[in-house]
């Protein structure tokens, strides 16, 4: 039964009774005021007492958005790996801003939109789904937890993305990777004029296609010189490039574990590197922190990814590539030579760490596409030498 009073500013308010509170044991209450009339705030009441009775009843929270994303972030980096928190952590930093202390049972589908809209004049469209995604889950949480009646993020839709001609046009190829004769100038210079393990790195990287997290997290147990193989079980994150404040997380996905063969030309290389550093754990001794990494610095921490890139960068140089060539790149080098030598699309899959073939496939359409143009540029320019 519901209970109404007059307060001193002439409003009405009505008082519902929502039954014993399992935990506390005491009578639970719902009150709200503000209503013009006697009459409003019956029927407003009425509906709470029908929602209470049918078992569809919603007592609200008053919490602040902030307050929640806080107790949603901590319960979604249970399950979670360290990358995709920080990254969740990024993109509701965009909400926080604007709704922080703003109540969340507040929070409309309209604002919600208008936001979304905000953020797409700023911001790429793939890092735009992503921020939407992040919202879904924090309100879709607060759904669950019977804190809020409607989701804000329901049926939202993303702007069209129109891209403009002049963008299109200057817009360039996304896969980058080096032409066989090009990785043949770089690794020579690698040899000749590289710094301590630069040979080793890049000649793994472009013979395996590894990602660059999955080389710098390579362990000794990971390597077999009898099988001539090298075992792929997790990847090195390390956002901050600090020596020590790395960890160790399973592969980008489930078809990323695997076991790649090498040649015999890596598996002589690995071993020299093996002697070396052994010799260099006898040299530091205590100040040698032994984890056991292949591609570890002079101390026994695993390099750091900013090294490789910086080193990367002092090579190209050196060897006069002036393509943007980054670490990832040397995993497209090695798709393109072995479609160049005849490798199917499946065996590719393998060697690369697709779960996904749609993902080879992709990167195989446009290596080909690549090659037919360039077929085409060498024929067009001998039919012009001939003529």
């Amino acid at each position: 039964m519901a209970y109404y009073k007059k307060r001193s500013n002439g409003k009405w308010m009505y008082t519902v009774s929502l039954g014993i509170d399992s935990l506390t044991k005491k009578q639970k209450q719902k009150t709200k005021s503000g209503f013009a009339t006697k009459k409003e705030a019956m029927a407003a009441a009425r509906i709470v007492e029908a929602e209470v009775e049918n078992g569809a009843f919603i007592n609200e929270t008053k919490m602040t958005f902030e307050a929640f994303t806080d107790d949603w972030i901590n319960t979604y980096s249970q399950n979670a790996k360290i990358s995709s928190v920080r990254a969740r952590n990024k993109e509701m930093k965009h909400f926080i801003s604007v709704w922080g202390p703003y109540p969340l049972k507040k929070i409309t589908k309209q604002m919600y939109q208008k936001k979304i809209l905000e953020l797409s004049q700023k911001y790429s469209r793939n890092y735009l789904v992503g921020i939407h995604a992040c919202g879904r889950m924090i309100f879709n949480y607060a759904v669950e937890l019977n804190l809020i009646k409607t989701n804000p993020t329901e049926s939202v839709q993303l702007p069209k993305y129109q891209p403009k001609i002049e963008d299109i046009e200057n817009q360039k190829e996304d896969i980058k990777f080096l032409e066989k004769e090009e990785l043949a100038r770089f690794l020579r210079f690698t040899a000749s004029d590289g710094l301590e393990m630069d040979s080793l790195i890049f000649t793994t990287l472009s013979y395996t296609g590894l990602r660059i997290g999955e080389l710098l997290a390579l362990k000794w147990s990971d390597f077999d010189e009898y099988k001539g193989s090298l075992r792929v079980t997790k990847t090195l994150y390390n956002p901050r490039n600090n020596i020590t404040e790395y960890v160790l997380l399973p592969p980008k996905t489930s078809g990323s574990v695997r076991t790649i063969r090498i040649d015999e030309q890596l598996v002589k290389m690995l071993k020299r590197h093996e002697v070396k550093q052994k010799e260099i754990k006898l040299k530091k001794g205590q100040n040698y922190t032994d984890n056991q990494f292949i591609f570890a610095r002079n101390d026994g921490h695993p390099q750091l990814r900013k090294v490789v890139e910086i080193r990367l960068k002092r090579i190209l140089k050196k060897a006069k590539i002036t393509k943007n060539i980054t670490p990832h790149s040397f995993r497209h080098t090695h798709t393109s030579l072995l479609i160049e030598a005849g490798v199917g699309v499946k065996e590719i899959q393998q060697r690369l760490g697709h779960t996904d073939v749609n993902t080879t496939i992709n990167i195989y359409a446009h290596m080909t596409a690549n090659m037919e143009e360039k077929a085409s540029h060498q024929f067009s320019k001998l039919m012009k030498d001939l003529l």
